[in-house]
């Protein structure tokens, strides 16, 4: 068979010598919709599904207890002392807010570079992104033990004792970009449902199924006018989240960066900040997209190409944040502060938490160079096992950063020694269940996958078909 000039330049593009395609071959518009509304509509409820959902269940009950009992004791039940006044609860925010990153990179960034292999993962990688921004969310409020009577002194608004925010402190431009960030992330994902909303509106068979979605998709026809207003809409979100894909993570360094702690001040904070949270936010997507695509039968739409470059992704984000590590232990020595060099031999080598940053090394940097190998990109459990192994890590990160750089200041008579308490753990699994509870009952219910966009490759993957038959 012959093949025109044009199909030969897209294969040559999007599918290079012993690359797997984007879309299985075989499938056609309407063995794609059926096949993506049927998880929701017509599936029965899995028991695998149901034990998960009843775990997460549990777990969100022991933070719904930690909560509570926080807020009739106060933050005294957690481990923060003098001279470590930060802890679990900023190591969680950051590390929450950095695991929403993928998603909105996934979705915006490469839409806006025509990389079609997102079309199979962008759908739960933005509901990753808002369930994520929403655990994060939970510190800065609890963080202050009774948030009724502190949590109403941070916002902006007119009152009669004259108490302001102080707006010089990145804290506070923490609130303005996190909350940008997670309601641009909600517009773009519910954008994006609207036109597969409708899809499950004619599809559904149960009234109220009708009605709900017809009530979501806002009157969706799928007429030239409609598509047009929609493109416009989603191109416009898209390119209001790019640069928030940056900035937020920026914004959350400078928490440590602007300060004068040793081994906070320091200017590479923000970049490496950015690849760190892209890095453990395709970490997060695998360990979704790999139990996903086994459990539901989706391995024909989420495809080894998918996990091979999410791999690579997180292989060139993980190499961008070992520079950062080298860059933080050469500031420390070439600048001649004596503070930031006793900081640092602290932090690697010192008696109370030099394990945990050889553990952060160990689980950040050495590990994850398994990612060279072909064999490990495309052998599912080892990526699964490599996944939690970065999202640990980068936790460790969090926590390196916050507690070693705080129990040991300028004064050695306050030196002190965090221990995280049960309510801290308690606080953070439970925003983990949480996270877990409410992704669960997200594929339950909606589309995991954009159906309108998988109908998009299959052109492309007519094409790759053509081609292979060709060869």
């Amino acid at each position: 068979m012959k093949q025109s000039p044009e199909e030969a330049t897209i294969a040559e593009e999007r599918l290079l010598p012993g690359q797997a395609p984007v879309l299985a071959p075989g499938h056609t518009f309407g063995s794609v919709t059926d096949k993506i509304v049927a998880i929701v509509l017509r599936r029965p409820v899995t028991l695998g599904w149901a034990i998960g959902l009843l775990i997460a269940f549990g777990g969100l009950n022991v933070l719904g207890l930690a909560m509570t009992y926080l807020f009739f004791r106060g933050t005294g039940i957690w481990g923060i002392n003098i001279p470590v006044g930060w802890g679990f609860a900023i190591i969680n925010f950051v590390w929450w807010i950095g695991i929403g990153h993928a998603g909105t990179l996934i979705s915006a960034i490469l839409l806006l570079f025509k990389q079609s292999w997102r079309n199979s993962i962008n759908r739960f990688a933005e509901a990753m992104t808002l369930f994520a921004v929403a655990c994060a969310g939970m510190f800065p409020l609890i963080h202050t033990g009774r948030p009724w009577l502190a949590v109403y002194w941070l916002f902006p608004y007119p009152n009669s004792m004259n108490v302001w925010p102080q707006f010089r402190s990145p804290l506070i431009w923490d609130v303005f970009a996190v909350s940008t960030y997670g309601t641009i992330s909600l517009l773009f994902w519910f954008v994006g449902l609207i036109p597969d909303f409708g899809t499950m509106r004619d599809e559904a068979k149960s009234l109220w199924a009708k009605r709900a979605y017809g009530l979501l998709s806002m009157g969706w026809r799928g007429s030239a006018r409609h598509w047009k207003r929609y493109e416009s809409a989603y191109l416009l979100l898209a390119g209001l989240a790019t640069p928030l894909v940056l900035s937020v993570h920026t914004v959350v360094s400078f928490d440590f960066a602007v300060s004068l702690i040793p081994g906070w001040h320091t200017t590479i904070f923000p970049p490496y900040f950015v690849a760190g949270a892209i890095y453990s936010g395709f970490a997060m997507v695998l360990v979704l997209a790999i139990p996903i695509r086994r459990f539901y039968g989706l391995r024909d739409m989420i495809t080894e190409r998918h996990l091979d470059n999410a791999a690579k992704v997180m292989l060139a984000t993980g190499l961008i944040v070992a520079y950062g590590y080298s860059m933080e232990a050469f500031f420390a020595f070439y600048s001649g502060n004596p503070y930031e060099k006793f900081m640092f031999m602290n932090r690697a080598f010192g008696d109370t938490y030099g394990w945990s940053y050889w553990l952060l090394i160990a689980t950040n940097i050495v590990i994850p160079q398994l990612l060279w190998i072909r064999r490990v990109r495309y052998n599912t459990i080892l990526l699964f096992l490599l996944s939690v192994d970065i999202l640990v890590g980068m936790w460790f990160e969090r926590f390196v950063i916050v507690v070693t750089s705080l129990h040991r200041d300028f004064l050695p008579s306050s030196w002190g020694v965090y221990v995280p308490t049960r309510w801290d753990l308690a606080t953070y699994a439970g925003t983990v269940t949480f996270f877990f509870f409410a992704f669960l009952l997200f594929i339950r219910v909606m589309p995991m996958i954009s159906i309108f966009e998988m109908r998009m490759l299959l052109p492309e993957s007519k094409v790759e078909e053509e081609v292979a038959a060709h060869d």
